[in-house]
């Protein structure tokens, strides 16, 4: 009898439904039960209707499909609401229709537990469920317990690498428990002494990943180049290689500032230049790796820059040496060190047909000027 807008009755026609008066509440229902189909899908559809009344609808039996999936795809439907549904429907339509929604499974896990126990649940809806429930609850429950594990026996910096690390690889999957817990062991330092200022802003695009392809052919070029200056490389070494090169850039970049010889090792030689830079601006790396490093001739020029402008290590003879000889170093870079270079190494660099002719000739007119020619 109240002259009211269709949503704003049904909003009453609810709430009294509640009521505790058993009269009052007998006849609202009465009420409801009269309501079009029609009247109650446009009320399910729009977007001004009370969550109170999307509930009811939610969960009442017999209001047809179309009000069921209307309530479903508005955002104003509880959550609790929609748990009870996907518990109670035999319609595996609707279960997959609601397993779509990852944000809101994420939000309410009960609607994830709600699809589980149907037994009415499509092998579709199923399979979204339990990969939201792995992604969003499992995976970061066994992270933080891994976590924990790793701060009582006081390894920090691998505990911290559980708790912010993306654990992910570069096609897009999670990387196993299995294949986590080997990195870590190979992470020594914590965040509070890392300093990432030397990485601005405009270079995050950098830190895009590659695909997986190109992850692979980085794998086989670090392994070569490895054997090639060690040896044999151990089949432990390889998985490790492998591992570690999957990971995605964002991840490789931390582990370079975070890792252990090992680890540096491997990002050291990483075609990302964000990520073989990070290496040098690990705060454990030591200066007979950055000797090393100054005589490879698998890693980037910037790295072999940036080692070059380093104060303390530009003071040691065997570093400057090594960049002084090797190819890849940039010629501006090596024209500047030359005048630290001691003469007989100066005399041997000038005959050097692996440096660049310029380097060669500059080289050659210091040993002149310093023997008084």
């Amino acid at each position: 009898m109240l002259p009211l807008p269709q949503n704003d009755l049904l909003e009453v026609l609810v709430a009294l439904s509640e009521s505790e008066e058993a009269e009052i509440s007998s006849a609202a229902n009465e009420s409801l039960e009269a309501a079009s189909l029609d009247d109650l899908l446009i009320a399910a559809k729009a977007e001004d209707t009370s969550s109170r009344v999307l509930a009811y609808l939610a969960i009442q039996k017999g209001k047809g499909r179309e009000i069921y999936e209307a309530t479903i795809l508005n955002n104003k439907t509880p959550d609790a609401a929609l748990a009870k549904l996907a518990a109670l429907t035999a319609d595996e339509s609707l279960l997959e229709l609601i397993a779509t929604n990852q944000q809101r499974l994420v939000r309410s896990p009960e609607i994830i537990e709600a699809i589980l126990s149907n037994d009415a649940r499509s092998a579709e809806a199923e399979r979204r469920a339990r990969e939201t429930k792995r992604e969003f609850f499992e995976k970061e429950r066994g992270a933080r317990q891994i976590a924990e594990e790793l701060r009582a026996r006081g390894k920090t910096a691998a505990a911290e690498f559980f708790e912010t690390a993306e654990l992910t690889t570069v096609t897009g999957e999670a990387l196993s428990i299995d294949d986590a817990w080997l990195i870590a062991a190979h992470i020594e330092v914590s965040d509070a002494d890392v300093d990432d200022t030397w990485l601005p802003s405009e270079r995050y695009e950098e830190l895009i990943s590659e695909p997986a392809d190109e992850a692979a052919a980085h794998v086989q070029r670090i392994i070569e180049h490895e054997r090639l200056e060690t040896g044999e490389v151990s089949a432990e070494r390889v998985s490790l290689i492998r591992r570690v090169m999957f990971m995605n850039t964002r991840d490789r970049v931390r582990l370079a500032m975070k890792g252990d010889r090992e680890a540096r090792g491997i990002l050291v030689r990483d075609s990302n230049k964000v990520v073989s830079s990070a290496v040098i601006n690990n705060p454990r790396i030591t200066d007979h790796e950055v000797e090393n490093i100054a005589a490879m001739r698998s890693i980037s020029d910037e790295v072999l820059r940036l080692i070059a402008l380093n104060r303390s290590w530009a003071r040691s003879y065997p570093i400057i040496h090594n960049l002084a000889r090797n190819p890849r170093t940039p010629i501006p870079t090596v024209i500047n060190i030359l005048p630290r270079i001691r003469s007989k190494d100066l005399q041997s660099l000038s005959q050097n047909k692996n440096v660049s002719e310029a380097v060669r000739r500059q080289a050659y007119r210091l040993v002149k000027t310093r023997s008084g020619e």
